[in-house]
């Protein structure tokens, strides 16, 4: 490189370096803003309230009159619970141990730790915030699945943002195009919606419960993509 280049790959660098941190510093925002969100709810699902909205949203998905039956034309029920499903404890343990797997297969072992840690730290957090919280299962409507523990937060509302968005944020940063980018990370929004809403439509959360599940999920995703883009290595500067 000769000497005029080096002044324009330093600048180049400081200007990426600026750009890594000012998308840390939005993160963060949207860290503490989630991690708020999730705080003002549990301490309404801890107090046992259960608001006019959670009850109408919880109502507006069964059919008028028939509370056992969910709006629309049968098939729509078994579609809600092969969705749920993609929230469900045995297909998210598969999913995270094959990308764990992979990760370390492709030798990108910060990656597979902090995927890994983050999966399992959430799972934790789950089951303690469920007992903590103690808010029983909506008996407004009939369970159109099973369950077996508390109500919040919403178990897979909470663990699909940090397994299909993590997940995503990693295998986009390795994408140049920005199409490829979007989606990536508009697919796996698109699947933790879908699930969280599952779990209303079959009537075994309160919609305040989901809410919560993404709120916390999300906070996880995010502290999971912040530590990412700080491990990141930073590209050398070539010498003359």
């Amino acid at each position: 490189m000769t000497g005029g280049g080096a002044p324009a790959a330093l600048a180049m660098l400081r200007a990426a370096a600026a750009r890594v941190e000012a998308r840390m510093l939005l993160a963060f925002i949207a860290v503490t803003a989630a991690l708020g969100a999730f705080a003002a709810l549990a301490a309404e699902a801890r107090e046992g309230d259960v608001s006019r909205i959670d009850r109408v949203v919880l109502l507006a998905f069964r059919a008028p009159g028939h509370l056992g039956v969910g709006i629309g034309p049968r098939w729509l029920l078994e579609s809600a619970r092969d969705i749920t499903a993609l929230g469900g404890f045995t297909v998210l343990t598969l999913i995270s141990i094959f990308a764990t797997a992979m990760l370390l297969a492709h030798g990108r072992r910060l990656q597979a730790a902090v995927f890994a840690v983050s999966v399992l730290a959430a799972q934790a957090a789950s089951g303690v915030l469920k007992q903590f919280v103690d808010r029983p299962r909506p008996q407004l409507v009939p369970h159109l699945d099973l369950v077996y523990s508390m109500s919040f937060p919403s178990g897979h509302a909470m663990m699909t943002p940090v397994v299909y968005l993590t997940l995503a944020a990693i295998l986009s940063a390795g994408e140049r195009p920005l199409a490829a980018k979007v989606l990536l990370l508009g697919g796996a929004a698109l699947v933790v919606v879908a699930v969280g809403i599952s779990r209303i439509y079959l009537g075994v959360h309160w919609p305040t419960d989901v809410l919560g599940g993404w709120a916390l999920g999300s906070a996880i995703a995010l502290a999971a993509s912040i530590g990412l883009l700080r491990a990141a290595p930073r590209p050398a500067a070539k010498a003359d």
